[in-house]
């Protein structure tokens, strides 16, 4: 496909009338492409608030394809900001070359082609699973792991700072160990690491994010890995306040049932005059009747049989015990007593 240049562009464009639209073919400053960690790639070339046009991306390699238009286009508000490509679509250490069209009043204008190599593009995603070890009394060891699928291409810088330090110290690191000496314990420390494609697999300065930060010191988890960070994250974040709320309810509940609760860990003594009023009422205090004692029964206990009464005197009667008279409520008077000589006191029969 020729390109013309940019010259012959411009003079063909006001030879056909659409020099109003120059400007607005002209706005993107250019086609960017990122190879994110080798999996897939995305070129764009503006924003909504900057395009005006609508655009089209064609690609193609060099000296190996036919040129191919773009099969997944990023979108902002309906208008193409960008292309993705897909890992089947991406052939690194080939020329990459991309044609975007601008369609402009119904013309087509096309924007040169950029060549680029893929292998110099490329960004690595940030690392992972950051681990401080103790290696000895003043000397800290961290450590990590890289998604990015060839771990001998990459370089990493470390960037760390203390809690009194004012600025962040940045170390280049070719493997993946960084060792931290003269560390001082009445401080704790705040680590960072990100990567880049080494100079003998690439040629590039797109750095990856800067991982999740790890801490080591006083005021810090005890081993300092993301894990146990994310652990007592969750500890005081989630499930304190969640556990603080919940004992507010309850409290507030047996605030409102109070009287409730104290009858529960208090409770009144019954009143018995209610369950005798009955008795004293209606049976008139007899208990008998009450408890519903049969009259047979009652009348069993009663006594049926009659004593004999003994008196006893100084001497001795004639008769010294005799019935009771029937129809005599008062004893018959007793004999006369008899005088002894020689005898005294008193006796009885």
């Amino acid at each position: 496909m020729a390109v013309p240049g940019t010259f012959l562009t411009s003079v063909l464009l006001l030879l056909c009338g659409l020099g109003p639209y120059l400007d607005a073919a002209q706005s993107p400053p250019g086609v960017e492409c990122v190879l994110f960690n080798e999996e897939y790639m995305t070129c764009t070339w503006g924003s909504r608030e900057t395009l005006t046009a609508n655009y089209s991306l064609y690609y193609w390699y060099e000296n190996r394809s036919p040129v191919v238009e773009c099969k997944h286009y990023l979108q902002d508000q309906g208008v193409s900001i960008g292309c993705r490509f897909n890992q089947s679509e991406i052939i690194q250490f080939q020329p990459f070359h991309v044609l975007v069209n601008a369609s402009l009043g119904g013309k087509t204008l096309e924007i040169p082609s950029k060549r680029m190599e893929l292998q110099d593009l490329v960004k690595p995603e940030a690392p992972v699973n950051l681990t401080i070890y103790n290696v000895s009394s003043n000397q800290l060891q961290l450590t990590w792991t890289s998604p990015y699928p060839k771990a001998q291409c990459l370089e990493h810088a470390v960037k760390y700072k203390s809690n009194k330090d004012t600025s962040w110290t940045e170390q280049r690191v070719k493997g993946d160990v960084f060792s931290f000496p003269s560390v001082d314990y009445e401080k704790y420390y705040t680590f960072y690491v990100r990567s880049k494609i080494n100079s003998y697999c690439g040629s590039t300065q797109l750095w990856s994010e800067w991982s999740i930060p790890v801490v080591w010191g006083s005021n810090s988890t005890s081993k300092g890995t993301v894990e146990e960070q994310l652990h007592w994250f969750w500890i005081h974040t989630v499930l304190i306040p969640i556990a603080s709320c919940l004992l507010l309810l309850v409290l507030v509940v047996l605030l409102v049932r109070m009287e409730r609760v104290w009858v529960i860990l208090m409770p009144r003594i019954p009143n018995p005059s209610k369950n005798f009023d009955e008795l004293f009422i209606t049976h008139k205090g007899n208990f008998q009747e009450w408890a519903g004692v049969p009259k047979d029964l009652v009348e069993s206990f009663k006594p049926n049989y009659s004593e004999h009464i003994c008196y006893v005197s100084e001497l001795p009667p004639r008769q010294s015990c005799q019935p009771l008279r029937e129809g005599s409520d008062r004893p018959p008077p007793p004999a006369p007593p008899e005088h002894s000589p020689g005898q005294s006191g008193y006796r009885g029969v």
